[in-house]
């Protein structure tokens, strides 16, 4: 019974395999036939570093700032320097220790002069590990046939310097200054004392009571003689 399992289920792993393989027979090979093919690399790709030349000149952009060197946690990068005739730092000695280097790019980064590069080159397998100290010599002729567009860095630019501030009582003209103090009087004041002396004021001040009319009925009866008389007089004169 179990070779009978086992029988059974290899014919089937054999129809799945089979299957998958006629899914992919028709399409683009995605192998490589190595060294004779290789693939291209991207641009960005951190490969070996190689040390970058003048285009048109050929000598090597590096101006020995020592950047790079000061750059390079791995401290992967040793540099030695002197003046040339035109009083110009050149490199003497540039050495990179690949053994140690972690192709984190920092050292391409901190360049100004685009003298330093991560090639795409990854072929620098050895049997030897002292043949992975590369030297100048060796990193320029690397680096001669790696592309690179020219981006020297801009310096920064100054802020604009601030005015100095104006003072606040040059602007404001004589009547306001005068209007400023009195107010600034006020301020010092408390504002119950100033309370306090209008209620005094308004007690000080005697009440006015207005006298209710009276009404024609309630008048006396002189009030009406006289009212009387006064009614005559107008008929008469009229």
């Amino acid at each position: 019974m179990g070779l009978v399992r086992s029988f059974f289920s290899g014919i089937y792993n054999l129809i799945v395999g089979l299957t998958v393989t006629g899914k992919h027979l028709g399409r683009h090979a995605i192998t490589l036939q190595y060294p004779k093919e290789r693939w291209p690399m991207p641009e960005r790709s951190r490969g070996v570093v190689v040390l970058l030349s003048d285009q048109e000149s050929g000598k090597l952009n590096c101006t020995a700032c020592m950047l790079c060197m000061r750059a390079c946690p791995s401290a992967a990068i040793m540099i030695e320097r002197e003046k040339n005739e035109n009083k110009r730092w050149e490199p003497t000695k540039f050495v990179i220790d690949n053994t140690i280097c972690c192709f984190c790019g920092q050292c391409e980064e901190a360049c100004n002069f685009d003298a330093i590069k991560l090639a795409g080159k990854y072929e620098f397998s050895v049997f030897d590990q002292g043949e992975l100290h590369y030297n100048m010599e060796y990193l320029g002729e690397l680096g001669k046939d790696v592309p690179y567009t020219p981006r020297r860095k801009k310096a920064k630019k100054k802020p604009p310097a601030k005015p100095a501030p104006k003072k606040e009582d040059e602007k404001k003209p004589p009547e306001t200054k005068s209007e400023q103090m009195k107010e600034e009087k006020k301020a010092d004041k408390p504002e119950g004392v100033e309370a306090k002396k209008e209620d005094e004021k308004k007690q000080d001040t005697p009440v006015k009571e207005d006298k209710p009319a009276q009404p024609e009925n309630d008048k006396t009866e002189q009030d009406q003689k006289s009212d009387q008389a006064d009614k005559d007089k107008k008929d008469s004169g009229n």
